[in-house]
Formats: C-alpha cells, structure tokens, sequence
C-alpha cells in the first residue's frame, strides 16, 4: 500500500435483470418504463401472498455461459458469470502473468446459492444422502461465485464476498473503490448477484409483511398507496481500475467512483432509524470522501423498496442529509421496474448511474398514482427524462441496519 490516493474509475459494465439479460436490454426497458413484474414460473404461486414476482426470463443458462459452467453453477452464479462477461469484454481488460497479482474480486450477495440449498435438501429427502451432487457446496456458499470468476479470469488479487443484506453490492464497490484508492490493487471485478426465488425466502418476507400482494401495477415507490416491494433476481457487475491504470492501457473510461459512505443503524434488525439518521449520515459520509457539496449533486437512484415504512423515511433522510437542495433534484426507484434485487441492487443501480451520466438521461419511478404527503421530492413519475448529471448519489439499505452509499460522478 502507498500514501498516494489514485482516482478509481469505471471501464466495464453488465447487467441481467428482469428487463433483459444484457446492458442495452435493460436500459432501453429502463428508459421506456417498462416493467419486469410478471407471473410465477420458477415456482408454483400457491399460498404465496405476493401477487408478481420480477423473474430474469429465458435464461439459458447452458447457451449464455457453456454447458459444462452451468451444471457447476447455481443461478446466482449463472447471473454473475454473464454480467461479469460482458463487463469484461467492454473494459477490454485481459489478465496476464504480469498483471493477476493486482487485479481482484469483490461481489455482494446476500445468501448465496439458495436455490441448490433448497433443492439438494429435497434430493436428500427424497432419495437419501448419496444423491447430493458433489457440487453442492460450492454452488451454495455465498462466496462460490467470486471464487469461480477468480478462476474463469485468473485474477489472483484479494478476492472476497461482502454480505450485507440489500446494501451488499453498494459495499462490494465500496470496498473495491477503496482497496484501488489506497493502492492495494489495479483493478477490480465488482459488483452483486441475487437468486432467492425460493418458496422459503419469498414466504420469509411475506412474513415480515414486505411484499405486495397486487396483481398489477406494483411496486410503488412513494406512493401514498404503495403496499410493499416485489422480489427480483439479477446481477450488477463493474470493472474497476485505477485512473493510470486505466489510461495506460487506452481504456474507455466510462464515470468515476467519486465517494463512499457507511454506516450501521443500531437501531433494528429490519426497520431503518427514526427519521433514517443511519442513512442520511452515509450520505453526508459519502459527500465528504468524494470532497463534494450537497449542491453538487444531480441525480439520486433511491433505494425506493416500495414498502410503507422505508420510502418515507428514506424521503426524510435525503432531506436531512441535502438540506432545500433535495426538493431541486431528481429520484427515481428504479425497482419499481426490476423489483428488489436485494444484494444486487445497489450494484444494478449504480450501472444505471453510469448510464444516467452517460446518457444525460434519468430513469423514472413507473406505477407512480398517489402522491404521499410524507414523500414529496420530484420522483420522475411514469416517463424517463433529459436532465443534466454530473453527480450521482446511490442508496442501498438493508436489514441489520446496513447503509451504504455510493457517489458516481462524470470522469473530468
């Protein structure tokens, strides 16, 4: 490690997500407002009470990644092997003898591969123990992906997986921004992957009162009728490097990550801080250690679950942390088109920032009807619009108190 701080910037982004299983899909469906709530396929609905559900659809996973890597691969690192792809091949980074030991791996997930958790529980059950696949574990631990990308790409740098509920892919790039920031690496593959489309997950939150059980037009983000978040699936992947690094090798550099903050409620193991002082302190953090001014920012992608109690607070929180300047700028939830991703999230919605700042273009917060007295900021409601961005502000929450925040601004 050196005392020298290296700016970090983006040359590689890949998405799939409910709108589309590349980049290009998912932002012109982003733009248009489109929707990825649909029916149940991956599971019977049954007794479920969440009426959509924002599956990634058409998957093949065999035709995306190979044969052999799926087999080997639960969901969740069927999704992060292809967003790391085509992230990958739009950074032009190749991995070499000479540079392995540099370049690392950090995602976010927030349980790993629980969908072969639950399915080898039932091939136990009903078969007995000599039926489990000899795969089991490495397609459930939640650090299986990371590792695997570690060996597709031969990257021998620091390679970890960072869980922290839905704040997980906003702090996979926080740490990732920081370990090149201090010198500790070139560059890094990040981001976050989510498949949690299980009966027991899905009723876990239907039990904790979370989801929305309407059949159309759901979720609400800061809605006065919002009536909970419909879960989603996807990845974010990002290829992080060093300004110099990235220079020196003719990179397109894309935006630059600009700050970060953390911070931990102590409050409540899934209900955010009175007022959401947790989270408007992150914002504050993540201002300061990108040396900027809450009037320096443009744009913020909410974490906007759609749930009664974080839209209002989360509403609160920005407008302790930005003061008058929060009723002059733009937010959007763009849940409200992919679902919640949950450890995903944040790092989906900061590739959507980097588009946002690229395009000069800002995604809107569909299913918008009912203004919320509690909610009053400019939401972009239903239609995407041309706004200038210089500076973007992402949020992601989640439960245990987590707050992260991430500051994307334009590469000057």
């Amino acid at each position: 490690m050196n005392n020298k701080k290296h700016r970090v910037v983006i040359t590689g982004v890949g998405l799939i997500t409910p709108l589309g299983h590349t980049v290009p899909e998912t932002w012109e469906a982003i733009l248009a407002g489109k929707s990825g709530a649909g029916e149940w396929t991956l599971l019977e609905k049954g007794e479920h009470r969440m009426g959509l559900i924002c599956e990634v659809k058409e998957f093949d996973a065999g035709k995306r990644i190979g044969r052999k890597r799926a087999r080997r691969r639960d969901r969740v690192q069927q999704f992060a092997t292809a967003a790391a792809e085509e992230a990958m091949e739009q950074s032009g980074l190749i991995v070499t003898d000479e540079n392995r030991d540099n370049i690392g791996i950090i995602l976010g997930t927030g349980v790993g591969g629980i969908r072969t958790m639950v399915s080898q529980e039932e091939a136990r059950r009903k078969k007995g123990l000599r039926r489990l696949s000899p795969f089991a574990i490495t397609m459930i631990m939640p650090n299986g992906a990371s590792g695997m990308l570690a060996i597709d790409y031969g990257m021998q740098g620091p390679n970890m997986t960072i869980t922290t509920a839905c704040a997980s892919g906003n702090d996979a790039i926080g740490h990732a921004f920081r370990a090149i920031r201090h010198g500790e690496m070139e560059a890094v593959l990040t981001g976050g992957s989510e498949s949690i489309i299980t009966h027991i997950a899905i009723g876990g939150f239907e039990s904790a009162r979370a989801t929305s059980s309407k059949l159309e037009k759901t979720p609400q983000p800061f809605d006065k009728n919002r009536d909970g978040l419909v879960v989603g699936e996807g990845a974010g992947i990002l290829v992080l490097e060093s300004m110099e690094h990235a220079q020196e090798r003719g990179a397109t550099i894309l935006a630059e990550v600009a700050g970060y903050g953390q911070t931990a409620d102590a409050h409540h193991i899934t209900a955010p801080s009175t007022g959401g002082l947790g989270s408007a302190k992150a914002m504050r953090k993540a201002l300061a250690d990108a040396d900027l001014q809450p009037e320096d920012v443009d744009y913020i992608s909410a974490h906007g679950t759609a749930t009664p109690m974080n839209d209002g607070t989360e509403t609160a929180a920005i407008k302790t942390a930005l003061g008058d300047h929060a009723y002059t700028i733009p937010v959007s939830s763009t849940k409200s088109m992919t679902g919640h991703i949950m450890a995903a999230t944040g790092a989906i919605e900061a590739v959507f920032c980097t588009l946002v700042i690229r395009d000069q273009m800002v995604p809107p917060t569909i299913n918008y009807e009912t203004p919320d007295p509690e909610c009053d900021l400019d939401y972009v409601p239903n239609h995407s619009r041309p706004h200038p961005v210089r500076v973007c502000m992402n949020n992601a929450f989640g439960f245990g108190g987590h707050n992260s925040v991430l500051i994307i601004k334009k590469f000057e």
